[in-house]
């Protein structure tokens, strides 16, 4: 079996680099390349070919083990996510920022509850391990109002957009939203998983214990831990231990707790001194961020086999085509409307619209938790993956067509491409 996963994992690497490198001739982010390859190798496209190609080349045996590799590369990638997440610099940025972040919030999660109401009729009810339509709602609901961050900033960074005001609030309302639509799922998560109000209540209890916990214990430990002043502070497998031990141990608690392991992993991200590993160790976030990238294929290719197109049928066309037209007009008119309302330019806002509706890695991570905690059927899970794919794969068209003094390659200042794009999603 061993020898089986080790081959898988060849072929996978393999297959990401050869679509990363067409993605990147088309001038697509780097991940959309990975992305696409891991739905290449499932049945949408390898198994449109004779001999049953993704059993063969993934048999069932192999999977769990694939599934756990995966499941590490999440976390890691979460963990970096949360740690360099800052909202310092929202402090007075005025109403601007925060309507365009509400507002691009609210109505795509508004428009995604009222599309689940719509498509419920046509789920397949063995699949969903809630009772009614309220846990389907609020996790649509919930993942229609992601924008991928990591992606975002390497748009932003590839276009030169990180001088300019569309860029600057884009990010900003982009790390609020994400913020928001955490906070906002793991509350769904919890209200899916709890099978009454005993279970809820406990769940509830100890996700609030678990947030304390990071807040007034893990961050002043870790800070004093990793200190500058420590006889041990430069010492790298040190730093590498302790970061890599607490996001897994965060991860499993969250696990235990009945949230997904990726909110643990990116809270304790959150908690993380920042200052204090920058300055004694700055290199360890870089070797996560690193491993997670190795094993993020993994991720998708496993995302993929859950994947099959040829699968929707006629129904499952048209629930694509309200997915994508429901996701682009959501968050197209909660962020272009509310930049027009507080005084930008039409083209501002255009571009805004254009931006904050990309969705790229982070919709995936949130899809596959859905379908983990059976908040989704495998053909609604296959819409939303499509529609992931397209939101992203037209934000680069779109600035192009809106927004033409911006092309990849612009030159950029050193400094901010380091602070808006390290450790961003290639």
């Amino acid at each position: 079996m061993a020898g089986i996963v080790l081959v898988d994992l060849a072929l996978l690497l393999l297959t990401a680099l050869l679509f990363v490198t067409l993605a990147k001739r088309v001038r697509q982010p780097a991940v959309m390349g990975e992305i696409v390859a891991g739905i290449a190798l499932g049945p949408s496209l390898l198994g449109l070919l004779p001999g049953d190609l993704p059993e063969v080349l993934f048999p069932p045996e192999a999977r769990p083990y694939l599934e756990v590799l995966a499941q590490l590369g999440l976390v890691l990638f979460m963990f970096g996510i949360g740690y360099r997440l800052s909202l310092s610099h929202v402090k007075g940025v005025g109403r601007h920022i925060a309507l365009v972040s509400l507002s691009s919030v609210a109505l795509p999660f508004a428009m995604g509850a009222a599309l689940a109401l719509l498509l419920f009729p046509w789920l397949d009810q063995s699949q969903l391990r809630t009772e009614g339509v309220l846990g389907p709602a609020l996790f649509l609901g919930a993942a229609m109002s992601i924008t991928a961050f990591p992606v975002l900033a390497r748009i932003i960074l590839e276009r030169g957009l990180q001088k300019q005001r569309v860029g600057t609030v884009a990010l900003i309302s982009a790390a609020i939203q994400d913020v928001i639509a955490w906070s906002v799922l793991a509350v769904v998560a919890t209200m899916v998983t709890a099978g009454g109000a005993w279970s809820f209540g406990r769940t509830i209890v100890g996700a609030l214990l678990f947030v304390l916990a990071m807040i007034y214990v893990a961050r002043p430990a870790l800070a004093w831990l990793l200190a500058p002043e420590r006889r041990w502070a430069g010492n790298s497998m040190i730093v590498h231990v302790t970061l890599c031990s607490g996001l897994l141990a965060s991860a499993w608690v969250t696990d235990q707790i009945g949230l997904h392991a990726v909110f643990g992993a990116f809270l304790f991200g959150t908690v993380v001194p920042r200052r204090h590993i920058d300055a004694t160790a700055p290199e360890v976030p870089e070797r996560i961020d690193q491993t997670s990238l190795l094993l993020l294929p993994v991720f998708f290719t496993v995302t993929g086999l859950s994947v099959d197109l040829s699968t929707l049928g006629t129904q499952g066309f048209v629930m694509v085509l309200a997915v994508v037209a429901v996701a682009c007009a959501g968050k197209f008119l909660g962020a272009a409307g509310a930049a027009r309302l507080t005084g930008a330019s039409g083209r501002e806002s255009m571009v805004l619209g254009i931006l904050l509706n990309a969705r790229g890695l982070t919709e995936l991570i949130v899809l596959n938790v859905g379908l983990s905690l059976g908040a989704l059927d495998t053909r609604l899970f296959t819409a939303m993956v499509v529609m992931a794919v397209v939101t992203t794969l037209m934000t680069g068209p779109l600035l192009s067509r809106f927004h033409r003094d911006t092309e990849p390659g612009s030159p950029v200042v050193r400094r901010p491409a380091e602070q808006i794009g390290k450790g961003a999603v290639q």
